[in-house]
């Protein structure tokens, strides 16, 4: 496929690998396992595997090669690895790279399951973890050493919505020698930038936009071909996180709508959130393509849109916050994002609830507090229900 063409084209025809049968919707290849020919062609496929040669579903699909193919035309990258879900692809990108006596520096703001594989499970290996507020570029500075191994945040901050300045961080980072790893799950990539700004490996979890309709698990990391071939793939091959074909033809399906839908919700929460500023029930809208957003210079200069995520901070704490959600006719309330449904998540109650309740503080995840996944509903259907629930 072109290099020049456009996204949307990509996403429709990019990475496709047709059987002889010719057929026009991508292949499903439910197999654990490949036939070899002789003895003598197993021997030679095990030594060295070709471009469109597979050994075993751990090591790699048909329908998965065309997943990863293609969401690393959308994404800019060399190549992908699709895993299981988005948990297995922060897991194996972490853990691929890092060992004993490793420094990494990661942004505070993470989502809990993130925080854990950080705090939990690569100190219990020897990784010593600092911690820094992502936002303040001195932080970052004075946290970074000579032996620092790699650097970890989120682009967009879960459920906070802080914007990092990519660029300066990674120009730090590559300063003292570290790799940059970014979850890029609330940028999207239809709106990333991240190779780009100087991210080395970008994960998403697949779970959101691109499925973006509630039906499956699914992970991806992308960066250079050498990384992906050479420190990510033997981690996960045979640590097991591999992506399923079934979920991987779903995605491939999803992804040749991603762009049309990402953009209506993106262009729905932007007229959300200027109904909704300065309303008299909420403490505070957060949404980075607002210009009250503190980052909104770094959104416009960095970044191709602000994604499709706001939050609402409500006046009156816990109380008000479930009232409100109660009172939700339009979306569901749930854990999930980056829906064809608007989802209302309370973060301190739910994907939250484990952090400590200073940290919650430090965070800015207050008991009113609520994530708004914004769907592919009617815009003004959203806003009237918004309007009639904060009443």
């Amino acid at each position: 496929m072109k290099k020049d063409f456009k996204k949307r084209t990509k996403m429709v025809h990019g990475g496709v690998r047709r059987s002889h049968y010719g057929e026009v919707s991508e292949a499903l290849f439910l197999t654990q396992g490949f036939v070899y020919d002789t003895a003598e062609a197993a021997e030679a496929r095990f030594l060295k595997s070709g471009d469109d040669e597979f050994i075993y579903a751990r090591y790699g699909n048909p329908t998965v090669a065309m997943f990863e193919d293609r969401i690393a035309l959308l994404e800019g990258a060399q190549a992908a690895f699709a895993t299981a879900s988005g948990m297995a692809a922060v897991h194996g990108s972490l853990c691929s790279i890092l060992k004993a006596g490793d420094h990494v520096v990661a942004s505070r703001a993470l989502f809990g399951s993130c925080l854990y594989v950080l705090e939990e499970v690569l100190t219990k290996f020897g990784v010593e973890v600092s911690f820094v507020d992502g936002l303040d570029l001195d932080h970052w500075e004075q946290a970074l050493r000579p032996d620092t191994r790699l650097v970890f945040f989120e682009t967009i901050s879960n459920p906070t919505l802080e914007v990092i300045d990519t660029a300066s961080v990674a120009r730090l980072a590559h300063g003292v020698g570290a790799i940059v790893v970014v979850d890029n799950v609330f940028v999207t990539p239809v709106f990333s930038n991240a190779i780009q700004l100087g991210a080395d490996v970008v994960i998403y979890s697949a779970t959101k936009h691109i499925d973006g309709q509630g039906r499956l698990l699914g992970g991806v990391v992308l960066g250079t071909e050498e990384f992906i071939t050479k420190t990510l793939e033997p981690f996960l091959k045979h640590t097991g996180g591999a992506m399923s074909a079934f979920n991987a033809w779903v995605m491939l399906k999803g992804m040749e709508t991603i762009e049309l839908r990402v953009r209506a919700q993106a262009e729905t929460a932007t007229k959300i959130s200027q109904d909704l500023y300065g309303h008299s029930a909420l403490n505070r809208m957060i949404y980075p393509g607002h210009v009250s957003h503190p980052q909104n210079k770094i959104v416009n200069e960095q970044l191709y849109g602000a994604g499709t995520v706001i939050a609402l901070d409500l006046k009156g704490g816990q109380e008000a916050a479930f009232k409100f959600l109660n009172a939700i006719e339009v979306g569901v309330i749930s854990n999930n994002l980056g829906d064809s449904k608007s989802i209302y998540t309370h973060p301190s109650t739910t994907t939250h609830q484990r952090v400590s309740d200073q940290q919650k503080k430090s965070l800015s995840i207050t008991p009113g507090l609520i994530r708004f996944s914004v769907g592919l509903e009617d815009s003004e259907d959203l806003i009237t229900d918004i309007l009639q629930a904060l009443e």
